[in-house]
């Protein structure tokens, strides 16, 4: 797996992509560049916690990958956040819609079917997905990603603005079903 480093800045009105981690060893942060062929570095001490809204640097595929949790919120700024999920085989994120939230989603490991539409009972959009894939849901889309694969599916989120409170983990999706069910 190819190591890329991504920079996240949270700004009104520009998204640049980037997350950033205190990183143990000087040298990750040395051989991380962004858009360049970076010499592999030192696999990073993984720390699931919400950076945010500190400046941040990480490896995005190792944390998308090694987080074992229904969602762990990864980076909460002020107007974007970063959201990790683990979706186990034959799972799904579950139908819904944010209406005034924007959402980037980017497959680290896994298959999945896409699913959005204007109303929740009429999903007219449907397009299979894998490793790589990016799915970008407007805001006010009824969505739902649909892990199709028979391991779990790896992706991060990024939500802008934020849309689940700073330092969420919801370990299952039963979990995260009564966190939304308390909110409202």
């Amino acid at each position: 797996m190819k190591s890329r480093s991504i920079l996240i800045f949270a700004c009104a009105s520009l998204l640049g992509w980037g997350v950033a981690a205190c990183h143990k060893n000087p040298q990750d942060n040395q051989n991380a560049q962004v858009g360049s062929a970076a010499q592999p570095a030192e696999k990073a001490n993984v720390a699931l916690q919400d950076y945010g809204p500190a400046p941040t640097v990480l490896n995005i595929d190792e944390y998308t990958t090694s987080n074992p949790n229904f969602r762990t919120a990864l980076w909460t700024g002020t107007y974007l956040q970063v959201t990790l999920m683990s979706i186990p085989a034959g799972g799904e994120v579950g139908l819904e819609v944010h209406p005034d939230t924007d959402q980037f989603l980017r497959v680290e490991d896994g298959h999945v079917k896409v699913l959005m539409g204007d109303a929740k009972d009429s999903l007219t959009f449907a397009q299979a997905a894998g490793k790589d894939s990016a799915i970008l849901v407007p805001a006010g889309k009824w969505h739902n990603i649909i892990n199709t694969g028979d391991k779990p599916l790896k992706l991060y989120s990024i939500y802008a603005p934020v849309h689940h409170p700073h330092g969420t983990i919801h370990k299952t999706h039963e979990d995260a079903e009564a966190a939304e069910a308390a909110q409202h």
